[in-house]
């Protein structure tokens, strides 16, 4: 448990972090087009495709347009998605990396 006499420390080196940071609540192709630029770095995580628990409306055709997207995009564009074939497919033609990931509790 942090300290509380560390707090403004914390505070401090967050706000040194995100320093130039731009978070945004927008849908995701909106803010694609508004910030992609040749220097632009975007992180995308859309739900998992075909898993449960998310509670976030987003079709396979929204996959299919975010792979489109990317083609054409001047930044670059880094994606964690689930390893499914169907993503697989939409994906086709993007550099890949397959992870290995182990889940524990406690």
């Amino acid at each position: 448990m942090p300290s509380f006499l560390r707090v403004e420390e914390s505070i401090s080196s967050a706000h040194l972090r995100l320093d130039g940071v731009n978070i945004e609540e927008l849908p995701w192709l909106e803010c694609f087009k508004r910030y992609d630029r040749p220097h632009t770095f975007f992180y995308a995580d859309p739900p998992y495709w075909q898993t449960e628990g998310y509670g976030v409306d987003f079709p396979f055709a929204e996959y299919v347009a975010m792979a489109k997207a990317m083609r054409s995009c001047q930044g670059k564009v880094m994606v964690s998605i689930n390893d499914h074939p169907d993503i697989r497919h939409a994906f086709d033609g993007h550099q890949m990396l397959e992870l290995g990931i182990k889940y524990s509790v406690g």
